[in-house]
């Protein structure tokens, strides 16, 4: 009698564990995928253009394996009203509409890239940002009409309200210019840094640059003009950051820019790609520091610019040998990461991955002695590449599979 009170209490038991199993698996199944942030906030983002043209945003906490489908675990995007031109900052993506005049803060909301706050930006074209602090944003831009006039607004994030804006004191383009650009911001204590130049029409689908890299100090916040400094070393400093990162300060606050004269960028093909550098506690550039690029193993312009760490940092540089012209220049693969000394000032070698393909990316993310490289390969598919900063070694992680065309960037996401 009593082994059959224990047989049936026992069985008692088993029948409500089991009933708790399959509730806690009919619960768990009916939950959305990964990439919502009901539960946690994700760290890394990645924007994905797919083969049959639309856009997602895909959030994730890890880039080491696996594999993703944006058509299944993606937010898909209203390509009318986002483009990958954002900025990605604390779980948030800020994107200015230049038809509506707006700029709009987006929060990834089940499964929906979804407005959350906006704030009026009349006639103004993004060029660069900047973050002053935790919250505070600088935008660097131009006047849509000609883009012939420096302008800058200052945004509390956090709010999206406008705390200052007006024109910057930089000289419009005059005689054969007709237009200029914005290519870097570095503030330094009081002293804001801006790199640009001019740009000439040639025909409506055509233009080329400049021959200087100039570079404006203004009073921050001011904004009145200090000086202006020129450079004929190479010219079209940064690019539009927005895109793609093309400056770093390192641990001793050095401060080091490429600059872009490649045909997708500056179109003055016959001045090298180079790297500048304004050192700590320094007030102008450097004249006697330069990588010439374009004179090195690479033999090529480049586009993009990456800091390691310890004095190390990745480009992507294009193989001149491999695409026709503008017309397949974004979709061939040409382009290879090559790692750079900044101390020894010369590029040391070629990184063992597949050719890329896509002009302008933001694809490397540094973390922990560890950076994440996006590589949208024609034989080897979409993979983020693992390359450990120590040891040198490189090998496949997260695969971006399925209606996947380009990873067009990753972000960190959350710190």
């Amino acid at each position: 009698m009593q082994e059959q009170k224990i047989y049936q209490s026992a069985k008692k038991a088993i029948l409500l564990l089991a009933s708790l199993i399959i509730s806690f698996c009919y619960y768990s199944c009916s939950q959305k995928p990964d990439n919502s942030n009901a539960l946690v906030n994700k760290k890394y983002s990645m924007y994905i253009l797919g083969k049959d043209g639309k856009e997602y945003i895909i959030e994730t906490n890890s880039l080491e394996s696996g594999k993703i489908l944006p058509e299944k675990q993606g937010a898909i995007l209203d390509a009318k009203a986002m483009d990958r031109d954002i900025i990605v900052k604390n779980g948030s993506y800020y994107h200015l509409n230049r038809k509506k005049a707006t700029l709009s803060k987006y929060n990834l909301q089940n499964d929906s890239l979804n407005s959350t706050a906006s704030i009026p930006l009349k006639d103004f074209s993004i060029e660069n940002y900047f973050w002053l602090g935790a919250d505070s944003l600088l935008l660097t831009g131009l006047d849509i009409k000609g883009f012939k006039q420096a302008k800058y607004v200052v945004i509390e994030a956090k709010k999206m309200k406008l705390i200052s804006s007006g024109n910057l004191a930089i000289p419009r383009p005059s005689g054969k210019f007709t237009s200029m650009s914005i290519g870097f911001v570095e503030l330094r204590k009081n002293h804001l840094f801006l790199g640009y130049t001019y740009h000439q029409q040639l025909s409506p689908s055509n233009y080329t640059t400049s021959d200087t890299t100039y570079i404006a100090e203004l009073r921050y916040p001011q904004m009145n003009l200090l000086k202006i400094d020129k450079d004929t070393r190479s010219t079209y400093p940064g690019g539009i950051n927005t895109v793609q990162s093309y400056s770093f300060n390192d641990e001793h606050n050095n401060y080091y820019f490429m600059s872009c004269p490649g045909i997708a960028l500056g179109n003055r093909p016959d001045l090298p790609t180079g790297i500048f550098r304004i050192k700590a506690r320094e007030e102008h550039l450097d004249k006697d520091y330069f990588i010439n690029i374009s004179s090195s193993l690479i033999n090529n312009h480049a586009y993009g610019l990456w800091y390691l760490g310890n004095n190390k940092a990745i480009i992507r540089s294009e193989r001149k040998d491999l695409f026709k012209g503008l017309s397949d220049h974004y979709s061939t693969a040409h382009f290879e990461f090559y790692l750079i000394d900044l101390a020894e000032a010369k590029v040391l070698k070629k990184l063992n991955l597949p050719l890329d393909k896509g002009t302008r990316r933001e694809c490397v993310i540094v973390k922990d002695n560890v950076a994440y490289i996006a590589v949208n390969s024609s034989t080897q598919g979409n993979f983020i590449w693992i390359y450990n900063i120590q040891t040198g070694s490189l090998k496949k992680g997260l695969e971006l599979a399925g209606n996947t065309d380009f990873i067009m960037r990753i972000d960190n996401l959350n710190p």
